[in-house]
């Protein structure tokens, strides 16, 4: 697999979608994998991630994906938007709070703007190969979800099982529909349970509800919640790198190893359409 690219996305904030990528990213690095990680979200979470808060705060508007939207910033290389992290397999383009003027409502009506995110990897791809992208998007369905949409081979929904992160879903399968337009290449890759405690009736419940609604398109791993991923976190390190042999290490290599798996089938399926 090459130039795999992926996008998380829910509009509800707080459901674990830039812990999902700065933890999935890891794991796929630790298994060998190439990774490139963009950061979509003007929070600037992955960025923090690896860098922490003040090196991300402090970068200039052309050090970040801002920089693509920008008309009155001189269009940097694509390659000097992509850093070196402490991970040698995995790249990151960063955003930060500059990115929020340009995420904008009502992307469709933004001309060629729809596609800054998509030329933006066409051309570092063409110099810089990864296996994977993976895309973090804000929690809102605006300028810079629809970019990651329209760039995408395919989606990611992070759900907790709870109700204020299960509403609004609708829209999200809309958007991704909508998108489609667009990307006629785009795919629902499945829905993940994030922020898992199973030792709470409601999450059980919910994590039943979900699958019932939405069958196979739920990942059968889940995303747990456990201290060891803050922790890791702390240390500017993917759970796999800093505490392989912690429990969390393993269930987000098993996510890893679903993610891999749903790629292959759904590959093998176009295959066979085609």
């Amino acid at each position: 697999m090459k130039n795999i690219t992926i996008s998380f996305l829910n509009q509800k904030g707080g459901v674990g979608k830039s812990s999902t990528v700065f933890h999935l990213g890891g794991y796929l690095a630790s298994a060998g994998f190439s990774v490139l990680m963009v950061d979509a979200d003007p929070q600037g979470s992955l960025g923090n991630g690896y860098f922490g808060a003040t090196a991300i705060e402090n970068l200039p508007s052309t050090e970040t994906l801002a920089a693509i939207f920008d008309d009155e910033c001189i269009a940097p290389a694509p390659s000097s938007l992509c850093v070196a992290t402490i991970l040698e397999n995995v790249g990151l383009v960063r955003a930060n709070h500059q990115l929020a003027r340009h995420n904008v409502p009502e992307p469709e009506q933004s001309g060629v703007k729809q596609f800054a995110i998509r030329s933006l990897l066409d051309e570092l791809l063409e110099t810089v190969q990864f296996d994977f992208v993976l895309i973090d998007c804000p929690p809102n369905l605006y300028q810079c979800s629809w970019n990651a949409l329209v760039a995408s081979d395919y989606v990611i929904i992070p759900v907790p099982p709870e109700d204020f992160g299960a509403q609004g879903l609708r829209v999200v399968h809309q958007a991704i529909e909508h998108a489609r337009i667009l990307n006629p290449g785009l795919s629902l890759l499945g829905h993940l349970i994030t922020r898992m405690d199973r030792r709470l009736i409601l999450h059980q419940t919910y994590e039943r509800k979900l699958r019932k609604q939405y069958g196979q398109s739920v990942f059968a791993s889940v995303f747990p919640e456990a201290n060891d991923f803050k922790l890791a976190l702390s240390s500017r390190l993917p759970v796999t790198q800093r505490l392989p042999k912690s429990r969390a290490a393993q269930k987000m290599s098993v996510i890893g190893l679903e993610l891999i798996a749903r790629l292959h089938a759904s590959i093998n399926k176009q295959q066979k359409v085609a």
